[in-house]
């Protein structure tokens, strides 16, 4: 029983901590979402050039960080028309490159890290697309679709359907000022929540345990520590395995990362194990029910082929830049909560989340819209559509 209590407050005392900052984080994408359009991003994805590649990575940043919602969103603008490579790039970008993972991995792991994300997310994206003109074959592009076109469904396929933005002209704050932009923004911050609450607690569970129970030895033998040339090439190739098993993805990956870096992985093998939220095992299963065996396969091995190269590249710049953290003091705490700016702030934004809440079922949300989320919207099958290779 007290190695479950320690468990518990190690999970306790890091939810204290990222509190303000989650609430913050979502509340900035639901902004961000109420006024960018889900039908504009399929318009501006049609091919794999450089210029379609940075839109979908900008529009991916924009949107949900459920790792869920963009597998399925992924596919139905697949579907719809935009360019297959486009589409994995926005799927990556909207669970990797988003405002609330980078307030997040500033606060427990520090502002490096937050850095090294967004630098090399985007390396990723050019290698993925790199990889991609050389290997993907239309042949297999064209079977992926065939599949697609079925409608199998994954998870969060309302979530991914459902585009609440608002469509009036005018700038993106005057757009928000408006009661339907605040009813929107109130609708994404809700409705994100509940698509990652799971995943943020069973983040910070597994966290909690794994700091409660695994000895830092272990950790330090798994992660060649007494090695440190070593250990730098081999963080980013163990990382994504390390995810892989974990289950969590999206943010409740970020308790875990810090975790692993007290334990002893090197910086990049911290962002390759954060890359690869998105080949955990449900997802994997789910690429096989979208896109089929052969299409699942080739994104598992280019997935974690440039998520190693990405970590590894990140690494070696940074600590050439002298940018790599030497101590290891990530936020890995028990539960105590004192009246510190921690504090100060978890209750003021407690208070934002209260009043989005109250917006969200005072204009029309509730549990119905909630369990939408989670059913097929707008995006059945047997519709035929141009795409490309």
């Amino acid at each position: 029983m007290s190695e479950l209590a320690d468990a518990l407050s190690f999970a306790f005392g890091m939810f204290w901590e990222i509190l303000w900052a989650l609430i913050l984080g979502f509340a900035l994408s639901g902004v961000v979402q109420a006024v960018v359009s889900k039908g504009e991003m399929r318009r501006l994805l049609p091919d794999d050039s450089p210029h379609s590649l940075a839109r979908a990575t900008l529009l991916g940043a924009a949107s949900s960080s459920c790792s869920y919602a963009a597998v399925a969103l992924a596919r139905s603008l697949f579907r719809k028309g935009a360019n297959f490579t486009a589409a994995i790039a926005f799927e990556f970008a909207s669970t990797n490159l988003v405002i609330e993972l980078g307030i997040i991995m500033a606060v427990v792991l520090g502002w490096q890290f937050t850095l090294g994300e967004f630098v090399g997310g985007p390396l990723m994206i050019v290698l993925l697309a790199m990889v991609f003109r050389l290997f993907l074959r239309r042949g297999l592009v064209e079977e992926a679709f065939e599949q697609a076109d079925r409608g199998v469904l994954g998870k969060m396929e309302g979530h991914a359907g459902m585009d609440m933005s608002v469509k009036e002209r005018g700038s993106w704050w005057q757009r928000l000022k408006t009661p339907k932009g605040l009813t929107a923004a109130a609708n994404y911050f809700v409705m994100d929540w509940a698509a990652l609450w799971i995943d943020i607690v069973g983040g910070l569970l597994i966290a909690g345990a794994l700091a409660a129970w695994v000895p830092e030895s272990w950790w330090q033998a798994i992660f060649f520590q007494s090695h440190p040339t070593f250990a730098k090439f081999w963080g980013p190739v163990i990382g994504p395995f390390v995810a892989i098993l974990s289950f969590v993805c999206s943010i409740g990956n970020v308790p875990l990362a810090a975790v692993l870096w007290n334990g002893g992985i090197s910086f990049g093998g911290v962002l390759a194990f954060i890359f690869a939220d998105l080949i955990v095992l449900p997802i994997l299963d789910i690429y096989r029910k979208y896109y089929g065996w052969r299409m699942a396969g080739f994104l598992l091995a280019t997935f974690y082929l440039t998520m190693v190269a990405a970590g590894l590249i990140v690494e070696f710049v940074f600590q050439g830049l002298g940018l790599v953290p030497h101590g290891r003091h990530a936020k890995v705490v028990q539960a105590s909560v004192t009246f510190n700016y921690t504090c100060v702030l978890n209750i003021i934004f407690l208070g934002v989340a209260a009043a989005l809440i109250w917006r969200y079922f005072r204009h029309g949300g509730g549990i119905r819209m909630l369990k939408m989320m989670s059913r097929p919207m707008g995006d059945t099958a047997g519709h035929g559509h141009s795409h490309g290779a």
